[in-house]
């Protein structure tokens, strides 16, 4: 009897106290199928997050219940208008490769000048968002124009010299269809449009030269 009491007692001390409960372990298996339906639940809240802030992700358009979906509104874009963009935006490149290479730039003050121009051309009641809405151009389109413009100018025309002779010759010649009344300002006109002209002399010739001459691989 005594031997039994003392192999009970010696089970008793190794026996956790009750304030230490022990919790079940799970198996594996249930651990995975748990984790699996929590990162679900995860994903379906973001991806449901992300389509209510940028529903034209995905949805273009709804029309009478039926959705234009993102992907055949930029489908039909590509297959109408991708080879136009696309050769205008291979242009604009070959044209910044050019200006780095002849060390041409465009700044802000450049910009703002060109845009001056432009807005007097048009008239004193023109405003810059008037035409900006008539033309559907954002600031930014607008702007990227104007630099692209200017730098074709400033590569065709670098090194050209007009003179004051050139100057006369031209009011001279042109005076119908110049705007500007001041003198300073009428000389000015007449500049402009001298390398207005010489621009649009040069330019085909000069692009289709560094467009054939260019390495240019498209996969659209």
């Amino acid at each position: 009897m005594a031997t039994r009491t003392k192999a009970k007692t010696q089970v008793s001390a190794v026996s956790l106290p009750p304030q230490y409960p022990v919790s079940p372990i799970k198996p594996a298996s249930s651990m995975k199928k748990y984790g699996w339906k929590v990162v679900i639940g995860v994903l379906v809240v973001l991806f449901a997050g992300l389509f209510a802030a940028n529903k034209g992700w995905v949805v273009a358009a709804i029309v009478d219940g039926r959705p234009i979906f993102s992907w055949d509104l930029n489908n039909t874009l590509r297959a109408r208008y991708g080879q136009q963009t696309l050769e205008g935006m291979i242009g604009e490149q070959l044209i910044a490769n050019e200006a780095k290479k002849a060390g041409v730039t465009v700044n802000d003050s450049d910009l703002a000048a060109k845009q001056k121009e432009v807005l007097a051309s048009l008239g004193t009641d023109v405003s810059l968002d008037d035409f900006l809405k008539f033309q559907g151009l954002t600031k930014t389109d607008f702007d990227h124009q104007l630099k692209v413009q200017l730098t074709v100018e400033r590569l065709l025309t670098k090194g050209l010299t007009i003179t004051d002779d050139d100057i006369n010759a031209y009011i001279a010649t042109n005076r119908a269809t110049l705007t500007a009344t001041d003198p300073a300002k009428l000389k000015e006109e007449a500049k402009q449009m001298i390398i207005s002209n010489t621009v649009s002399e040069k330019l085909q010739t000069w692009f289709a030269g560094i467009r054939q001459k260019a390495s240019v691989m498209k996969f659209l």
